[in-house]
């Protein structure tokens, strides 16, 4: 692969990683996407000042800052002084999602099975807790390959009991200073407690990529184990059935074998998330080719065989290449100002023959190992 063409591939990923981040309501990590997609595509026009694309590159990377400048200035939440304490709300505030998460359960294509555990265990409770005598689930798992839609499912958990959305990720829980990270955790906890309980609102606080703050590792330097201490005492707050609020801890991870065993009984549903079956893939190749011209021998169908054990990105991926390769041809013509063909089916039969899925048959058994011993 060419210097250029890799650089193309890599804006891309930035690109897809950015929407995916502001789908789920992660405006500043999808402002820090967006942010290095304009980066990269400042550098292919660098080097290649008189390429026909670069005039475009140019505008796409101007258009990408002004979309982080806008997550950026969207994500500033003030903190009410009422609720917790001042220096509390220095220390959460860049973990609140401002804005109602804009993602529904009807907007995620599969995983049924997910879905309805997690309406049993949040959802239904949250509506009418009257029916929930014995309790009901606080901590939920979501686990599996990459790509494949946990994130998009703790997102619509908020939309869906119309909640408070806290994310958290070790880059904005984590602290380089001693005993910094805990009093987040601790004031997270605080903040999302007093919220249930004084506003009856519902709070999610949604661990993304959990095994970086959860997990164990050989080499540590001090700091994760005294941040999983403060997880385990705050969940164990939410597990005591004496108290009905409303917090709920959501956690997603591709490595759930990296977990500290300690936190398995804290997480009392446990959600196998997999790659999309064939019914799935149909769907999601309809999904997302709304909007773009298709050829007529274009078959949902086959196009679905053929992805066995592609991840909903990958997916995604696929459409966006089969996409590009009329867009090319357009600005190779040299008529920039025209209209692309419709898609063939030998355009995405293209793309899938060079493009594996990046979901190893390896790994999925990792998966469905640890979900035979630990799942719920």
């Amino acid at each position: 692969m060419s210097s250029h063409s890799y650089l193309e591939a890599l804006a891309k990923r930035y690109l897809n990683e950015a929407l995916i981040n502001e789908k789920a309501g992660n405006y500043i990590d999808a402002a820090k996407l967006y942010r290095k997609a304009a980066e990269v595509l400042k550098l292919i026009v660098a080097h290649r000042p008189d390429d026909p694309l670069s005039p475009t590159y140019r505008e796409l990377a101007e258009s990408y800052e002004k979309k982080a400048r806008e997550l950026e200035e969207n994500s500033k939440v003030k903190v009410p002084s009422s609720s917790v304490e001042d220096e509390d709300s220095k220390l959460i505030e860049d973990l609140i999602v401002k804005e109602k998460p804009d993602v529904c359960f009807e907007d995620i294509i599969g995983l049924e099975e997910a879905k309805q555990a997690i309406m049993d265990s949040i959802v239904y409770p949250t509506k009418r807790p009257d029916l929930f005598p014995l309790g009901w689930p606080r901590g939920i798992l979501l686990y599996g390959p990459p790509g494949c839609g946990k994130t998009l499912l703790g997102a619509a958990v908020a939309h869906e009991v119309d909640g408070v959305f806290i994310y958290v990720s070790a880059a904005n829980i984590m602290s380089k200073w001693l005993g910094e990270a805990e009093k987040k955790v601790s004031a997270m906890f605080r903040y999302a407690r007093s919220i249930s309980n004084e506003r009856k609102r519902p709070v999610i606080v949604f661990i993304d990529e959990c095994d970086d703050i959860l997990g164990v590792y050989e080499q540590e330097i001090g700091g994760e184990a005294r941040v999983r201490n403060q997880f385990l005492k705050e969940m164990d707050g939410l597990l005591d059935k004496g108290r009905r609020h409303f917090v709920y801890v959501i956690a997603a991870t591709n490595k759930p074998w990296k977990l500290d065993i300690g936190f398995l009984r804290r997480f009392q549903r446990r959600i196998y998330v997999p790659p999309p079956n064939k019914e799935a893939r149909k769907a999601l190749f309809e999904h997302y080719t709304k909007g773009l011209k298709l050829s007529e021998d274009v078959d949902f169908g086959t196009l679905a065989e053929k992805t066995e054990g592609y991840s909903a990105s990958d997916i995604r991926d696929v459409v966006m290449e089969a996409h590009l390769i009329t867009v090319r041809e357009l600005f190779q013509r040299g008529e920039i100002y025209g209209q692309p063909r419709p898609i063939t089916m030998g355009d995405f039969l293209e793309v899938i023959k060079r493009r594996k899925p990046s979901i190893s048959p390896q790994l999925l058994r990792l998966y469905e190992e640890w979900h035979s011993r630990f799942g719920t």
